[in-house]
């Protein structure tokens, strides 16, 4: 009897030792070239995204199941942001509210995904979605580590709050604002293995997006 295929290719364990030790040795050339307090928030959310993003594919489950835990995700997400904003008083930037919308949005299709249960044409829609949903999160969530990691003296002033701007501005000009960033979003608040907020959202993006072309051929 002919022995199951795997998924993926293999990889020589030999290649995993060079893989992590160019790994560390990127870290301290960085740590030498910039110094020891340079931020090194992109190295970092760059490791993990590759990290989660590779057990998610190792652990990929069958297509429906896959949607199901997709929605899961995005929804134990929401609720841990809801957590830091109603218990940790951590109230949310204009940029974060933006994210929590694109995690809203991969939760729906995940969601919609799991019910329809698609062929291999249907799951390649739901995954352009999701393409579309998190690649404006994490366009967005990139654009927030950039300003955490921009010098005090360079970070912008804190600006009008989003409810305001909603009900004064065009809607044009609140994503104009938003986009550009205000001194709020610059505030990391709350960290977990040196990334914060934004740096995981990024990295849940980047895993949920690939997980999702993934599932297209997990019948």
């Amino acid at each position: 009897m002919n022995p199951t295929p795997s998924r993926y290719p293999s990889i020589a364990w030999p290649w995993v030792g060079v893989l992590l030790c160019a790994a560390l040795f990127g870290q301290e050339y960085l740590l030498q070239a910039t110094g020891p307090n340079a931020p090194l928030s992109a190295y970092r959310v760059t490791l993990m995204a590759v990290g989660v993003t590779s057990l998610a594919l190792l652990l990929l489950p069958p297509r429906r199941i896959g949607y199901l835990l997709g929605f899961f995700v995005c929804a134990g997400l929401l609720g841990f942001g809801y957590y830091l904003q109603f218990f940790e008083q951590l109230e949310p930037c204009p940029l974060c509210v933006f994210q929590r919308i694109c995690f809203l949005a991969m939760g729906i299709v995940f969601l919609v995904a799991t019910f329809h249960n698609p062929g291999r044409g249907g799951a390649t829609i739901y995954a352009l979605l999701q393409l579309v949903a998190g690649g404006t999160g994490a366009g967005l969530a990139a654009r927030q580590i950039w300003l955490q990691s921009l010098p005090k003296d360079q970070v912008p002033a804190c600006g009008m709050g989003l409810n305001y701007m909603l009900e004064t501005l065009p809607l044009t000009a609140v994503v104009r604002r938003v986009l550009e960033g205000s001194g709020e979003c610059a505030e990391k608040g709350w960290e977990f293995l040196h990334l914060s907020i934004a740096g995981w959202a990024l990295v849940f993006f980047v895993a949920m997006v690939v997980a999702s072309f993934a599932l297209i051929r997990r019948d």
